[in-house]
């Protein structure tokens, strides 16, 4: 059944249903994976239907085949998903009241500068607190040096 997909491939899909683990995709002639949760997005993914939703089409990866299962990925397409009406008008209401605004996109965040309100990696805030936690330790060592 599953046996025409190529794992590395790069296929059209439809999301089918979405559960808070991840989505369900049809692909191919009567076939359907699953996307991790862990596979939307290369940011933290609290919410999955704040990417994708059920009747979305959308590019995923294929990452394994076994009998009648099928993995995929979203974030590996490196694809900017289409913002959904609701979303544009709570970010729209957003930006006047001076919130922060993520805009989804799940293109490789590594590979380019993060645009203002983006959805931050890992990485990212990792470095972010380190700079922090560094600039802190320099403040008490003036202060003590100067004692």
């Amino acid at each position: 059944m599953s046996n025409s997909l190529e794992v590395g491939s790069i296929v059209d899909g439809k999301v089918i249903n979405v559960k808070p683990y991840g989505a369900f995709v049809a692909i191919g002639d009567n076939q359907k994976g699953l996307i991790h949760i862990s596979h939307i997005s290369g940011a933290f993914v609290k919410d999955i239907n704040d990417f994708i939703r059920q009747g979305d089409n959308i590019k995923v990866k294929v990452l394994s085949v076994e009998e009648d299962k099928i993995a995929l990925s979203l974030k590996d397409c490196g694809e900017v998903l289409p913002r959904h009406e609701e979303e544009q008008q709570k970010d729209q209401n957003s930006q006047e009241q001076g919130v922060h605004v993520t805009y989804k996109c799940l293109a490789n965040l590594k590979d380019r500068q993060p645009e203002p309100g983006h959805i931050k990696t890992f990485d990212e805030l990792m470095k972010d607190y380190n700079r922090q936690a560094n600039d802190r330790q320099v403040d008490i060592n003036k202060r003590l040096k100067n004692r």
